[in-house]
């Protein structure tokens, strides 16, 4: 038989010399958008033992992760991330998923019936109760003024920047020729191997309008002894929509990079004044089908045609919205700068923009800060498809 031994027989007698020296490794780049660090992990933490005066033993044994605020570490600082990923494209066959899970709605709903409870039930709240919310009515019509102006830009800027769409599926493309990308599902894509069939297009294509039904003042009129307090302070001036004959093109590259920074305003505007309104005006929008509805609960009109639509009687799934089902961004290949068409073989390094903010770039406007990371400005374009397979 092999003799025991024991562990301290195995150490050596504790000298001042025996100390040994904490072991390190490395662990990487550790992620945290928009901002990552590079850490270090202690392999073992130390254990000290007494011994002779002035001396001491040190036994590695595994443990958490040690820090020591003494030492610096390498930090880099981003405020954008470099990269992003695309929105992903959900299927028609499936539900688009809550903004907020259902268990934390529940979570929400028992702590509200909990603490009305013994409580006298309190009055709605605007807009809830039929009334209007004072403070939202300019922003409302900074909103509308900004939405027709869009509309009128975009229509100029597509007479000098060409934007080209499917004839068979929705997909649109910013430029004087479509991608060659065979993404196409349309009618009859399997006899083109998905190749799309590029032609002209209208606004419409490029900015989306979703319609919603208008609905009555419930409450009916105002009684005439109650009038209105100041009726006309929050009016203003509403822009009307050109016609097709008014519609003039810019004459000079400047006037066409000033129409474009003034498009790309009127975009970020109606995006940030239909998210304020959306906290004071509840939205809703079928999971299944992309209609959407103003108000705290979804029509009942049973008109909904998506995925089984038969197991609901054209019923709609009603959920509440995000800003993207209410202003829904377009999303198109970004073009480089060099002017090169794009290559079937290169799809992986390309970025995608929102067709309004492509169009304006396009046009001569400056590239937001925000939308810089989908649209992927800072990824190396391999000159060949044998230094694409190179990339790791």
């Amino acid at each position: 038989m092999r003799p025991s031994t024991s562990a301290s027989a195995l150490l050596p007698p504790p000298t001042c010399f025996s100390r040994l020296p904490t072991l390190r490794s490395f662990v990487g780049l550790r992620w945290s958008a928009p901002r990552f660090q590079v850490r270090e992990r202690a392999a073992a933490v130390v254990g000290i033992f007494s011994g002779t005066p002035g001396c001491s033993l040190r036994l590695g044994v595994p443990a958490l992760t040690v820090f020591r605020p003494h030492q610096r570490a390498a930090v880099v600082r981003n405020e954008h991330a470099q990269n992003a990923d695309f929105p992903r494209n959900y299927s028609k066959r499936e539900k688009k998923p809550f903004p907020i899970p259902v268990l934390e709605l529940r979570r929400r709903a028992k702590e509200r019936m909990k603490a009305a409870q013994g409580k006298p039930k309190r009055p709605l709240p605007p807009p809830k109760n039929g009334m209007l919310v004072r403070r939202l009515i300019p922003v409302a019509y900074k909103l509308y003024n900004a939405r027709i102006l869009l509309i009128n830009n975009l229509r100029k800027l597509m007479k000098v920047v060409p934007v080209k769409g499917c004839k068979y599926c929705s997909e649109i493309h910013v430029g004087s020729v479509g991608h060659p990308f065979r993404t196409c599902r349309g009618m009859m894509s399997d006899q083109r191997r998905g190749e799309h069939d590029w032609g002209s297009t209208l606004a419409e294509a490029v900015f989306l309008p979703v319609e919603a039904y208008h609905l009555e003042d419930r409450l009916g009129k105002h009684e005439d002894d109650l009038p209105e307090p100041e009726p006309d302070r929050f009016k203003q001036a509403l822009l009307e929509e050109l016609r097709f004959d008014e519609i003039i093109a810019p004459s000079s590259p400047e006037e066409t990079a000033a129409l474009a920074e003034e498009t790309l305003k009127a975009w970020e505007t109606v995006r940030d004044g239909a998210l304020k309104l959306m906290k004071g005006y509840a939205v809703r929008v079928c999971g299944y089908c992309p209609e959407a509805h103003v108000g705290p609960t979804g029509h009942k009109a049973r008109n909904c045609g998506a995925f089984k639509h038969q197991q609901r009687n054209g019923q709609h799934g009603w959920q509440a919205a995000v800003l993207d089902d209410l202003i829904p961004p377009r999303y198109v290949w970004h073009m480089p700068e060099s002017g090169e068409e794009l290559q079937r073989e290169l799809k992986t390094f390309y970025g995608q923009a929102p067709a309004v903010v492509e169009l304006c770039i396009q046009g001569g406007a400056e590239v937001p800060e925000k939308y810089k990371a989908t649209m992927r400005l800072d990824i190396g374009m391999p000159s060949s498809l044998k230094e694409a397979e190179m990339v790791i």
